[in-house]
């Protein structure tokens, strides 16, 4: 085992109140436009700016949406499911997968290859660079003569 921990996915309950914007976020997906490989569910593609998504804090890019007011979303077109959010009301209530969260061992933020490179490079360059000063000072050090 690598030792990635697996746990169910986590559902939420969400009310939202539609504000003047709607409901503050756009979706993607469905039967004709799978957004994740072999899953024709609708997925929550971006958050607005102060809509009521974002004020609300719980729903997150990349949730799944399971059912918006009792009505599921499974295999439904993303057009019949964006009629459903457009006729969902004032006070509409979903049922939400948040998307899993990426486990692995180590630091929480691995190091990039890029920086990897910078951090070889400098390193290489330093080396290098104490590398010519030792030679210089070795050849042009002052002899000491000494006199007995």
């Amino acid at each position: 085992m690598n030792g990635a921990m697996h746990s169910p996915p986590t559902v939420l309950d969400i009310k939202l109140k539609r504000g003047p914007a709607g409901l503050g976020f756009n979706i993607v997906g469905g039967l004709d436009q799978q957004y994740v490989m072999d899953d024709s569910g609708i997925y929550v593609a971006k958050i607005k700016e102060n809509g009521a998504a974002a004020l609300d804090g719980r729903l997150q890019e990349g949730d799944k949406i399971l059912a918006i007011n009792g009505h599921k979303l499974e295999n439904l077109t993303h057009s019949a499911a964006v009629e459903l959010f457009r006729s969902a009301g004032e006070d509409v209530q979903l049922l939400v997968q948040q998307r899993p969260l990426a486990s692995m061992n180590g630091p929480s933020k691995a190091r990039s290859d890029s920086d990897s490179s910078v951090f070889t490079l400098g390193l290489v360059g330093f080396v290098a660079a104490a590398a010519v000063l030792a030679l210089l000072y070795m050849r042009f050090q002052p002899r000491i003569r000494r006199h007995f």
